[in-house]
């Protein structure tokens, strides 16, 4: 380092000591960052659709910012696990995570919860939606419409069954909110996972389910489950010739499975903005929106204004269905 250079770091030290300094002239260490790799939190196990969005995204984004994306995923308790964690971390921007809609439901499903959804978190963008889709077994059912799966469930109250990945999941509540919203009795069957219960789902032992696209595609296109609709505000392009739950008989009918990405609180925002550019312009890419839609995401992409007042109703609109249906993690 130069006499001179080391006289001006002193003088900007001395000044900053004494209250002088303008902020934006000690701004040094957001103007450097990145300086080494950005460990990006996956919350769940590795291969499923939010693992692959972190990993499309990551590596674009890393060549972007001229530092590699680190994938680390820390599966358990519905993403609590990674999101204490990344909660925990320091707020230098080089530790981020994805998560899901459980960034919404976890706050009213675990009463004990360890860190705050809004205080311990800075919201950086909403990534992407991968609706569900309500399914039956094509060799068990003649139903084939959601008018046929509800005249169905009202002729015999309480014995049409729907499989889900688990009290609490997107799939869980997307069936509660159709059983809410037309008036039914389902018999929810909770399982450990997606698997199980496709497998089930595919061996006849339950009658329904609200599984993710990305899951039962391939079981759709085998003809061994029969899609009925999609349970997004609009048709999928994944599947575009099935309707939405709204259009095929529940008017207003919307639960769209989301995922984004967070940073611990205190990021600094000028962090936070070059995260938020890089991430948006990988999703613009055209083999980005290929591979997303291999998993039935769509990319969306938001401000983290836009990100923060997206998690403020749904953490009130989640909060009020599992009081209201009594919703519990056992």
């Amino acid at each position: 380092m130069t006499f001179s250079r080391r006289i001006a770091l002193l003088g900007a030290c001395t000044l900053a000591a004494a209250g002088l300094l303008p902020a934006a002239a000690m701004a040094q260490p957001d103007a450097q960052w990145p300086a080494k790799p950005i460990k990006w939190v996956v919350p769940f196990p590795p291969g499923g659709a939010m693992d692959v969005i972190a990993r499309t995204l990551g590596e674009k984004a890393g060549r972007t910012l001229g530092q590699p994306f680190v994938i680390e995923n820390r599966p358990g308790a519905g993403g609590n696990i990674g999101a204490d964690a990344v909660a925990k971390s320091p707020a230098d921007g080089y530790t981020i995570m994805i998560t899901s809609i459980g960034m919404a439901t976890n706050k009213a499903l675990y009463p004990r919860l360890s860190y705050d959804p809004v205080k311990d978190f800075a919201p950086i963008s909403l990534l992407a939606i991968v609706p569900n889709v309500l399914v039956v077994n094509t060799a068990k059912t003649t139903d084939k419409s959601v008018a046929d799966v509800i005249a169905h469930a009202k002729r015999d109250p309480g014995k049409l069954t729907y499989a889900s990945a688990g009290n609490g999941t997107s799939i869980h509540l997307a069936g509660e909110v159709f059983a809410s919203m037309a008036g039914l009795n389902l018999l929810h069957v909770p399982y450990k996972g997606s698997g199980p219960a496709v497998t089930d789902m595919l061996g006849g032992q339950v009658d329904l389910m609200f599984d993710s696209i990305t899951s039962a595609r391939p079981h759709i296109q085998a003809g061994k489950l029969r899609a009925l609709g999609v349970t997004s505000a609009k048709r999928s392009a994944t599947l575009p010739d099935v309707p939405t739950i709204a259009e095929a008989g529940v008017p207003g009918y919307e639960v769209s499975p989301w995922f984004a990405v967070f940073a611990p609180a205190g990021t600094p925002a000028a962090i936070v903005n070059k995260i938020n550019a890089a991430l948006i312009d990988a999703m613009k890419q055209p083999d980005t929106v290929a591979k997303f839609e291999t998993i039935g995401a769509e990319p969306i992409g938001t401000t983290p204004q836009q990100l923060a007042t997206h998690l403020d109703k749904e953490l009130a609109r989640w909060g009020a269905l599992i009081k209201e249906r009594n919703i519990r993690m056992d």
